[in-house]
């Protein structure tokens, strides 16, 4: 097996509703699972400065004196608290001390940072979130998922043209097939947006027709693209949906002695079910588009998550993702 090629993501400390603790042992984890990866960590010295000093070699501080919450406005944010994990982080990779950013803090003040300080791709309208949402029957990338809650049609032909990009790249899929989310499946179905959509997208390799929401998880196609606002309820319902329903599971199956006898019978199934299913394993989402790799997490990411969103972008680094969408689509 070839050896990997050394790759430094800029993490952001202070990212998430249990930071600086969960990303400090999300950061252990990557880098004990990958020899070639450097971190360069970004948050308040109390929250750096230890794990820095206990691995000299592969991470390297940076001070940032301020946090953004989640809470705060994305953009007045970004602006007004410059000395911010997120901005500081953005900058760094902009300036080339790292190929990637990852951050489970704010989307939106890590849309915005991205945006603004690592810039978008010549030619790029509109940076998009895709995600690989979990199903059992195969990977598919549903975007965007949260960067763009208003969309004109022509975004989301790039949209579908990235999507295409991230799969061939990331996943390996060969000849990535598109779908374009509507109420049916008929070309004259959907709001005026998707119906226009509909229209330009028919002239993309790859575009197969609408598919409605039941599809997604079905796996009719490879690629899913949507509006930002759609995208997003959509793969929180979904994530929701197998929670609840692998709540529901545990439940009946541990009610009584008869079922927690069956219960042993089927539990490496379920737990084989469960991680295919589980958001956790590529730790958020792309945000594709911009100049570097910008992986966004969860708030409320795991440690696990952590270290697998971290893993993820250093996969997308060294796929050359980024390269291949500004050979496809920049000017």
């Amino acid at each position: 097996m070839a050896e990997l090629k050394n790759v430094c993501v800029c993490v952001d400390a202070e990212g998430g509703d249990n930071a600086p603790s969960v990303v400090i042992e999300g950061v252990e984890k990557a880098l004990a699972a990958d020899p070639n990866l450097s971190i360069l960590l970004v948050g308040r010295e109390e929250s750096v400065a230890g794990i820095a000093a206990k691995h000299p070699e592969r991470i390297e501080a940076i001070y940032a004196s301020e946090v953004i919450e989640m809470g705060d406005h994305p953009a007045n944010a970004v602006r007004q608290k410059k000395d911010s994990s997120i901005v500081v982080g953005c900058k760094a990779v902009k300036e080339g001390r790292a190929d990637g950013f990852f951050s489970a803090g704010s989307t939106g003040a890590c849309l915005t940072a991205a945006t603004l300080i690592i810039g978008r791709i010549k030619g790029i309208m509109r940076p998009a979130l895709g995600t690989v949402v979990p199903s059992p029957i195969k990977e598919i990338i549903l975007l965007d998922c949260g960067a763009n809650a208003d969309c004109k049609p022509e975004y989301l032909v790039q949209f579908a043209q990235m999507g295409r990009a991230y799969g061939e790249c990331f996943l390996g899929m060969e000849n990535p097939t598109i779908g374009l989310l509507s109420n049916g499946s008929e070309e004259t179905k959907g709001n005026q947006a998707t119906i226009a959509a509909h229209e330009l997208l028919s002239g993309v390799e790859g575009f197969i027709g609408n598919v409605e929401g039941g599809d997604i998880l079905k796996a009719t196609c490879d690629v899913v693209v949507t509006d930002g606002f759609t995208g997003n309820v959509a793969l929180k319902t979904i994530e929701g949906s197998a929670s609840v329903l692998f709540g529901a599971i545990k439940g009946i199956m541990t009610s009584s002695l008869g079922n927690k006898l069956a219960a042993a019978k089927l539990k490496g199934g379920l737990y084989e079910l469960k991680a295919q299913i589980d958001p956790d394993t590529y730790g958020g989402a792309p945000l594709l588009g911009v100049r570097a790799v910008c992986h966004i997490g969860h708030g409320s990411s795991s440690s696990k998550a952590i270290a697998n969103g971290i893993a993820t972008c250093a996969k997308a680094i060294r796929a050359g993702l980024t390269e291949k969408i500004a050979g496809l689509l920049g000017e």
